[in-house]
């Protein structure tokens, strides 16, 4: 606010040889800032001084001098000192930085990062060929690590990962096979022990990660029943990790369908060792099982050619149970308890997507009404 005789309270303004003007104007700390861009106007630049004194009385002020830190140099450090990101994570988001956001974005300060910016950084990605779901993925990344920026080390004043839908993946549905195909499948398996692996995998609706780390005190083929609590992760550099699970909701213990009791009693008795913690899933010469030996063991590629399935992947067995699972007609919470999810979107989704299992609850409720019909009719 400009005072008597043209002075101000709050910081000042010259004009410079170039005919505009500067502002100047002392931070919280006392210590002097220089504004970062000059104006055609004195009238300009007061109302620039006016708008910086009144984010500081609001708490809403940000110091430029902070926001010269590098996108690149900022983002490594964030992904270094985030608390509980597990390995795999920390290999996809440093995986993400360097080879989609450090290219273009890398060398722009956090402060000058625009709206526009990014949406440029976005549209190039996209015409060079990359994915929108691995473009989407880099811009979750993005938008947390600026959303820090802004609201726990006051870099910016607001986050300008702004661009609506860009975080969606729009991914393609993913094939659900029949039951008949889940069983053919585990038999064409050129080694036999992937047999319950397939079927334990389908109809238990587990990840890979969390199959392969099962242990023989997981399985209670009494009560008929899997616990999940570990999953084992590949890294980029071949060690296998074995790790708890992702989240609280990713703990559970899952019902096995009576019709697979007698191929996992067999695989049990056939290739797993006596002790209570022996690994349920191993390879042939009992290491951790990864992807691509086992699609080789297991001739994975060629039984799905046999059987008119090429291009389907391990984990729609998942899908195709968690498919199955909702046409059964569970509720949501008996879905996301199954699927280990926190959120409702999820099971939603399989919900949705089926809709012969509202029919046979419509026809379910249909019939207890007849019978309810019958019984008083009887009782009259």
């Amino acid at each position: 606010m400009a005072n008597k005789e043209g002075h101000r309270r709050f910081g000042n303004i010259r004009k410079r040889e170039s005919g505009r003007f500067q502002i100047r104007y002392p931070g919280p700390d006392g210590r002097l800032r220089t504004g970062g861009t000059t104006y055609a106007t004195r009238t300009e630049a007061d109302r620039a001084l006016t708008i910086i004194e009144a984010q500081m009385i609001a708490g809403d002020w940000t110091d430029p001098d902070r926001g010269k830190v590098l996108v690149g140099d900022y983002a490594r450090a964030w992904i270094k000192e985030r608390p509980g990101l597990r390995p795999k994570t920390i290999e996809n988001y440093t995986w993400l930085l360097e080879r989609h956001i450090m290219p273009t974005l890398g060398g722009v300060q956090v402060g000058k990062l625009t709206t526009q910016m990014i949406r440029a950084w976005r549209s190039e990605r996209l015409e060079h060929g990359v994915s929108v779901s691995t473009v989407a993925k880099a811009y979750r990344f993005l938008r947390a690590v600026l959303m820090t920026a802004a609201e726990e080390d006051k870099l910016i004043s607001r986050n300008p990962c702004r661009i609506k839908g860009a975080d969606n993946e729009h991914t393609p549905e993913r094939p659900v096979i029949t039951v008949f195909q889940v069983f053919e499948l585990a038999d064409r398996m050129a080694d036999k022990r992937f047999r319950a692996l397939i079927l334990l995998a389908t109809f238990a609706s587990l990840r890979w990660g969390e199959v392969i780390a099962l242990r023989r005190h997981d399985l209670d083929l009494v009560a008929r029943t899997v616990r999940v609590r570990e999953q084992l992760i590949e890294l980029d550099g071949g060690e296998m990790r074995l790790c708890p699970v992702k989240s609280k909701a990713g703990r559970r213990t899952v019902g096995i369908p009576a019709v697979i009791v007698p191929a996992l009693t067999e695989h049990l008795a056939s290739y797993v060792e006596p002790e209570e913690d022996a690994f349920v899933f191993l390879g042939k010469l009992g290491g951790f099982l990864r992807g691509s030996n086992f699609r080789r063991a297991a001739k994975w590629s060629e039984a799905l050619k046999e059987m008119g399935l090429a291009g389907l992947h391990f984990h729609d067995l998942r899908h195709t149970g968690n498919t199955l699972a909702a046409q059964s007609g569970a509720s949501l919470a008996d879905l996301k308890a199954r699927m280990g999810h926190d959120s409702d979107r999820a099971a939603l989704i399989y919900q949705h997507a089926t809709m012969d299992a509202d029919q046979r609850i419509a026809d379910a409720l249909s019939a207890r009404v007849e019978a309810e019909r019958k019984r008083l009719g009887q009782d009259g």
